[in-house]
């Protein structure tokens, strides 16, 4: 066999092997889908790159090293800034990462927006301290609405990333912090809005999120 004919058959042997490995070793940070989730028919809310899918203030806002960016360093907040999705959405099951410096931030879900990035409605919490995995109403006056603290979020959350899935069907939400479900409620509150990814006021703080995506469940 001759020298090219070797290097022929080399390369039909190493390139599925890289192909493979690529979608082995895929980078999270880019919103890639599992191969299940992708049979199911997650789409991906953030492709690692840019911000198309939302719209915030570019000034507290960001995508850096391939993870979304919430930073009022230097920035002092007088009023929550809210990344906001482009889209509504009703009945779904989302899943994403997120990793909190310090502070207070949270997802808000079927929710309204006003202003330039402010958000009321539903939100699911994630603060320093009991906050992490609380079913809190952004702007609405009961306020908390279920604590998904005690005896639940307490042993699930960790100090870097954290795995967080929010199912909307209908009345009923549930969360879950890392496979740990800290939430099951039924509540006959609003049944369509945006997302909205929080940054709080107050002292500087930072959040970050990534490997966002989407499930929609369609209604009967």
């Amino acid at each position: 066999m001759s020298p090219r004919e070797k290097h022929v058959v080399w390369a039909w042997i190493i390139l599925p092997l890289a192909l493979v490995g690529g979608v082995a070793a895929a980078d999270p940070n880019l919103g890639s889908l599992t191969l299940e989730e992708a049979q199911l028919g997650y789409k991906s809310l953030f492709n690692g790159k840019d911000l198309r899918d939302w719209d915030g203030d570019p000034a507290v806002w960001s995508v850096q090293r391939g993870v979304i960016l919430g930073s009022s360093d230097g920035r002092p907040l007088r009023e929550n800034s809210f990344l906001v999705s482009r889209r509504k959405y009703g009945d779904f099951e989302l899943r994403f990462e997120v990793k909190l410096r310090n502070g207070n931030s949270g997802l808000q879900f079927r929710s309204e927006r006003f202003g330039d990035w402010g958000v009321r409605g539903y939100q699911v919490d994630f603060a320093t301290g009991k906050g992490w995995g609380n079913l809190h109403g952004e702007g609405l006056p009961g306020g908390l609405i279920l604590d998904g603290w005690q005896d639940k979020a307490e042993f699930a959350v960790r100090s870097e990333w954290n795995r967080i899935s929010l199912r909307c069907e209908g009345n009923r939400i549930r969360v879950w912090v890392n496979g740990v479900v800290v939430n099951d409620v039924l509540d006959p509150g609003a049944t369509l809005g945006v997302l909205a990814l929080q940054l709080h006021r107050g002292e500087a703080m930072q959040v970050e999120f990534r490997n966002i995506r989407i499930l929609e469940i369609p209604r009967d």
